[in-house]
């Protein structure tokens, strides 16, 4: 097999019961399917040795969170494509073959992914991936399909494969040899954001990051953590400064991050006046941790920092909140 489909699981035992079945039928002929226990305490592991004994289990150790369970599956692996799949994806049969034909056209390809469509509403893009993912000039992330919290519905005007800036890490297809001389994922990360660090970083060595729509998987969203969250909301602001503080050209970090900052205090005012109470506070909390993990973050600085392809030079923020623009269509392509 030349393709490795591995499902990263804690405490996911009903996602497995549900999805894995689905995930082996529609895989046998192209990959062979992993699932890498980060830790659980819910009897997945032994769900999985009763009920699918063809399924290959790696045991991580501990929960190490995404970017380090994912690190230390990934060492057990020799096929050279690896799919790093959540637990609650359901693939459609057939979805890996676009994936592979897409990697071997190009070796400069280090990842790419598939259309991911709402798993409780097939018509509409997802949260986490939709068509394929951008940041604009300020470093915030958005989809073809998904900006911010609008998702729009799925009529395929996002059907053209095409090079983006990150690929979702609900379904990332990569290719090893890119993925291990890149040194993996950022595992102080945890969760969130660092899929987007990782694409970050193969596009600073010169590899490209693609969407491919003609594999369409359907994902369920905020299995782990739902998006509502404050450890989410923690997470993803903490690690989206230290994304900016890592990838950004030396001349381009302070400016950037001044206005980051100002922006999240934005956020947080926002969240106190909707009653969330514990957002509000997890903003400030993840300041301070970036705060506390600042010198060891400019620590991981290094190599090239060239002009990248997939940046909106504008502001999405602006785009969205001031001038009514909700649908990644409604952005001026000239400016990417």
């Amino acid at each position: 097999m030349r393709v490795a489909v591995v499902i990263l699981n804690w405490n996911g035992k009903a996602f497995l019961q549900q999805f894995l079945t689905n995930v082996v039928e529609n895989s046998r002929d192209h990959g062979l399917v992993y699932v890498a226990d980060n830790g659980s305490t819910d009897g997945s592991v032994a769900y999985v040795q009763a009920h699918h004994p063809d399924v290959r289990i790696i045991e991580t150790g501990g929960n190490f969170g995404y970017a380090g369970g994912y690190n230390r599956a990934l060492e057990h692996i020799a096929e050279p494509y690896a799919v790093l799949l959540n637990s609650d994806v359901e693939v459609s049969p057939g979805w890996l073959i676009p994936l592979v034909e897409r990697m071997d056209s190009d070796s400069s390809i280090a990842a790419c992914q598939p259309k991911l469509l709402d798993f409780n509403d097939r018509g509409r893009f997802e949260y986490a991936g939709a068509s394929g993912g951008f940041i604009d000039h300020w470093g915030y992330p958005f989809c073809r399909g998904r900006l911010f919290d609008t998702l729009e519905p799925d009529h395929g005007q996002y059907d053209e494969a095409c090079p983006v800036f990150w690929a979702t890490g609900a379904c990332m297809f990569v290719r090893m040899s890119a993925f291990r001389q890149v040194g993996g994922l950022d595992a102080d990360f945890f969760a969130h954001m660092e899929e987007i660090d990782l694409c970050w970083r193969l596009q600073r060595m010169g590899f490209s990051i693609w969407a491919e729509p003609r594999s369409v998987v359907y994902h369920v969203g905020g299995g782990t953590l739902h998006r509502s969250s404050p450890r989410k909301t923690f997470l993803n602001f903490r690690n989206g400064l230290e994304l900016l503080l890592k990838n950004l050209p030396a001349r381009s970090v302070l400016p950037v991050l001044f206005v980051r900052m100002t922006l999240d205090g934005v956020a947080a005012i926002r969240f106190l006046m909707s009653g969330q109470a514990g957002d509000f506070k997890a903003v400030f909390n993840a300041h301070f941790a970036f705060y506390g993990r600042l010198l060891n973050t400019w620590r991981k600085r290094g190599g090239a920092y060239p002009t990248l392809p997939g940046v909106y030079s504008h502001s999405v923020v602006r785009q969205y909140y001031l001038r009514g623009r909700k649908r990644f269509s409604d952005l001026d392509p000239a400016s990417f």
